[in-house]
Order: C-alpha cells, then structure tokens, then sequence
C-alpha cells in the first residue's frame, strides 16, 4: 500500500517552516503559528477508524496524512550501547516476566496494551555493577559511536524549509531509567559519586556527538529528553540536580552556543515549574511537551518568565475528552501566548485513544482557524 492522500491541506503561509520556527521561538515576527503535534499513542492506530480506514500504523504516516510542518532531529548513539537484549524470560498468565534494553527486570502485560511494565529488579546498584556496564557498554571510544556525517548532509541540505535540531540526550532521566526511581533515589543517597559519574559520563558520549556533527550543519534548535518529573514535582533531589547535572549541561551549552544554537528544549512529564529555574540557569529556554495536568496553563508560566522562556506542548489532553465547545474554549485562552510569539501549542503528550477521532479533528480545525493567521 502506498502513501496514502493527506486528509488536510498545509496550513498557506508566507514562510518556510523553517524560517516560521526560527522567527517563532526567537519572539520574530511570523506569518501564522508553526502547525506541530506530539503524536498518539499506538492504540489509536488499532481503534481510530479514520486511521484504519487510511492504512495509518503510526506517527510519521500520522503526521503526514495531516499534513502538519516538518520538525527533525539528528540523533546519535549519546546513551548505552550495545544495549542489553530484550528478553522474555518468563510468562505467566496474563503477565511476561521481562529484561528491557536497559537491563530492567519487569512485569508487562501479555495483550502488549500501553503501560510502562512494573520494574522489579535492574542491573546497576553497586559501583561494582556500574563498572561492569560502563567498559562494556558506555565507552565513548567505541567505534559504532562515530556520526556518518556525509549521509547526514545528503538527508538533511542547507537548502532545507524545515527546521533542524541536534540531540542532546539525558543527562539523569536515562540514569533514572537504567536503575528505577526507587533505585535512583537510595543511589544518590548511598553511592552519589557513582551517580555523578554517570552524569559525566553520560555528558562525555554527548559532547562526543556534538563534537562531530555541530561543524558541518545549521542547527536550528536543539532537542533533549529528562522525563524526570511527576505531577507532584521533580523525582530527582534539587539539590543533586543543581550541583551534578546543571553543571553538565552547562557544557553542553557552551558547545551549543559557539555554534549559534540557541533554543534547546528538554522532553520532561510531569511539573517541571520547580525546574525551570535551574534550566533555565544552564541554557535550557524551551520546555515540552508542557502537561497541563503537571504544570498548569502554559500561559501562567509564559507570563512569569515572558521572552526568556519558550514552549512546546500546553494543549490539555483531558480538554480534548470533554466536548467542542472545551476545546474551542481552551484553544481561544492560548491565542494571545501564540500571537506574541515563544509558543507552539500542541496536545501535551501523545494525544490518547479515548478522544473522539471527530472532536480530534474538531480540534485541528479550530487550531487552523484560530492560529493559522496571515502575515503582516
């Protein structure tokens, strides 16, 4: 089956994508709002019929069939690798007994629905198990680690309309990943220098990526991921994340910034209003994907920290679930955030299956019309 036919038109403009990112998050004069969204979760592919119906099996083919503008990102091998192979070691009932890639012992559900599996042992918990992992699978001088810089610029020209954004990793989310909140938080307290190594490691394989790939493009933004928040606040003591990771991305910045790069947003869940200030410190200005549930309206936090601060999300989910006349309610309250410019509103997370395809596309068409103003 081929590419199927867009559903709906891109949004007319006077700008490139590119060049409509650029001016947006750098609080420019723009044509209309850049037209983003986060993605759906992989049940929507199976229960959505207008995605069934259009052979739609995932987010690219997503984004494509509503024709919404082109954001990409160079990632790279910035965390561990090999990883550990993913097995299924044992199954019972409804339940698989699992080692994920970062050597996480888990329980999933065999249905294979959507759910974070329910970690019950990991790798790392000694500095003796963090030596181990670190030579056989942190080593910044593996080979597989080199960037194909050449391919890289064939896919992605100077002459590109699109905007493009360099990875820069975790810096603590990936570490809270590899040993489990509850083992992330007994590490800090039992083994810090251990934690703290990780950090520094984990900055070294990104500075390496960096290092070999800021050269040769224009970046247009940079992209990192944490999801080290809940909806009751950070799941890292402050106290730690300012002394050992600010520092670290600090470096990253540094990097960053001697190549022109100067939005850099990280991917956290949760409330990252506690947060902001510390990364804001370390030369992160762009927050994403802005749960409302977790932060509140994007449009308090816009207000407190005007240009200094942008973001990427802020369209309440659950908004999304109530009806019409709540999401043209919600989407006019952002109308002013976007005009002024810092702001692209997208549905705050992966948009869920328990939203009605017709009010999604409800929602697409009040975001057009509200958002899709003309230039001047």
């Amino acid at each position: 089956m081929g590419e199927p036919t867009p559903l709906r038109k891109k949004w007319e403009g006077t700008m490139s994508d590119r060049e409509r990112f650029r001016a947006q998050m750098h609080y420019e004069p723009f044509d209309r709002c850049f037209n983003a969204e986060f993605g759906y979760w992989a049940e929507n592919f199976e229960q959505w019929d207008i995605f069934k119906r259009n052979g739609i099996t995932n987010n690219d083919q997503a984004h494509r069939f509503f024709s919404f503008d082109r954001m990409a990102v160079i990632g790279g091998r910035i965390w561990m690798y090999p990883p550990f192979e993913y097995q299924v070691i044992q199954e019972d009932g409804e339940k698989q007994v699992i080692r994920d890639q970062n050597g996480l012992i888990g329980e999933k559900p065999k249905d294979g629905h959507s759910t974070i599996p329910h970690f019950t042992d990991s790798t790392v918990k000694t500095p003796e198990d963090w030596k181990r992992v670190k030579e056989e699978r942190f080593r910044v001088d593996d080979p597989a680690r080199r960037v194909d810089v050449e391919s890289l610029k064939t896919e992605h020209p100077p002459d590109r309309d699109y905007p493009l954004g360099v990875g820069t990793g975790s810096m603590i989310g990936k570490i809270r990943d590899m040993l489990t909140l509850e083992g992330l938080a007994y590490a800090v307290c039992d083994y810090p220098d251990m934690v703290e190594d990780m950090v520094e490691t984990s900055c070294q394989l990104v500075e390496h990526h960096l290092d070999q790939v800021l050269p040769h493009f224009e970046f247009d933004f940079a992209a990192g991921w944490e999801d080290i928040s809940c909806n009751t606040g950070p799941l890292v003591p402050m106290d730690f994340f300012r002394n050992a990771v600010v520092p670290r991305y600090k470096r990253i910045a540094n990097k960053l910034t001697a190549y022109g790069v100067d939005i850099w947003y990280t991917d956290s869940d949760g409330d990252v209003r506690p947060m902001i200030p510390s990364f804001m410190e370390a030369g992160l200005n762009a927050m994403f994907p802005w749960e409302v549930k977790g932060c509140g309206h994007p449009g308090r936090v816009l207000d407190e920290y005007g240009s200094q601060l942008r973001i990427i999300g802020g369209v309440d989910k659950m908004e999304l679930q109530k009806g019409r006349d709540a999401i043209r309610k919600y989407m006019e309250s952002l109308v002013p955030y976007v005009e002024r410019g810092g702001f692209i509103p997208h549905v705050d997370h992966r948009c869920p299956p328990d939203v009605d395809p017709d009010d999604y596309l409800y929602y697409l068409d009040v975001k057009e019309e509200l958002l899709g103003m003309s230039a001047g």
